[in-house]
């Protein structure tokens, strides 16, 4: 039984973690994290997450039971969230996104000394388009292929492009030697740069998530599309990172580690 910590179980995907998490018989929920002004603390994780009563209240930090720690949060728990898991040496599943270039850091450094898997998207097709990604962009190198991603997701995301989004961007940009990223278009704008990643973000009602990866060459196009019909592929996810993390050495792992890519 592996004893699991959630933070931001107040959030969408902090109660889809408990529903899922509770279903799992090689799990146990020993934490279940929020800030301490929400206005949920105190009360029962699982009722929150309308699985009714499971025991473990839902409070502002964690012990020494937990041995694997999975951050649905926002940016602004990032320092405060890795501290504690450098002090208890919990590892940590962080599957926020938006975080600074600062926070980053932090967390690189912090997996020096506790495993640590940091994706931008726990969801298992996700990470296996952009493995296809990598292979089309290695392919079409010098092949005068222009690349667009588009991406949607529900009015409530704070960030865009999604961090989902700006990975697909940067494995490709390695790839192809891409150097500059166009964010939307307005205007006259001259004709298309040759060096330039085009991202444009769709913000529409409760979208969990799509990425279209457009590769466009003269007289024919190739999309790789992948599309989330709820949010439980992400959950799934950080669940199956949880176990994969368990009992690992220090070190910064992702979700390829996971899936053997």
């Amino acid at each position: 039984m592996i004893r699991i910590g959630i933070n931001g179980v107040g959030g969408r995907m902090g109660q889809r973690l408990v529903v899922l998490a509770a279903a799992d018989k090689t799990l146990e929920i020993t934490a279940a994290l929020e800030s301490e002004t929400h206005d949920r603390i105190g009360s029962d994780a699982g009722e929150t997450a309308g699985i009714g009563h499971i025991g473990v209240p839902i409070t502002a930090n964690w012990e020494h039971n937990v041995d694997v720690l999975i951050d649905f949060s926002t940016p602004k728990c990032t320092e405060k969230l890795v501290r504690r898991c450098l002090e208890l040496k919990t590892p940590l599943v962080f599957a926020t996104t938006g975080i600074s270039p600062e926070q980053e850091t932090m967390i690189r450094n912090a997996a020096t000394h506790l495993p640590i898997l940091r994706s931008p998207s726990m969801s298992m097709t996700v990470n296996l388009a952009m493995k296809l990604c990598e292979l089309t962009a290695k392919t079409l190198k010098n092949k005068d292929a222009d690349v667009e991603i588009i991406e949607k997701h529900h009015r409530f995301k704070v960030d865009a492009p999604s961090g989902t989004a700006l990975k697909f961007g940067k494995i490709i940009a390695e790839e192809m030697g891409l150097g500059t990223q166009q964010h939307g278009r307005n205007g006259v704008l001259g004709e298309r740069s040759r060096n330039e990643i085009g991202f444009h973000a769709v913000r529409i009602g409760d979208n969990p998530g799509e990425h279209a990866i457009l590769f466009g060459l003269p007289g024919e196009t190739l999309e790789i599309n992948v599309k989330a019909s709820n949010r439980d592929c992400y959950a799934q996810g950080a669940l199956a990172a949880a176990k994969f993390l368990f009992g690992k050495t220090p070190g910064l792992y992702n979700m390829n580690d996971v899936m053997g890519l």
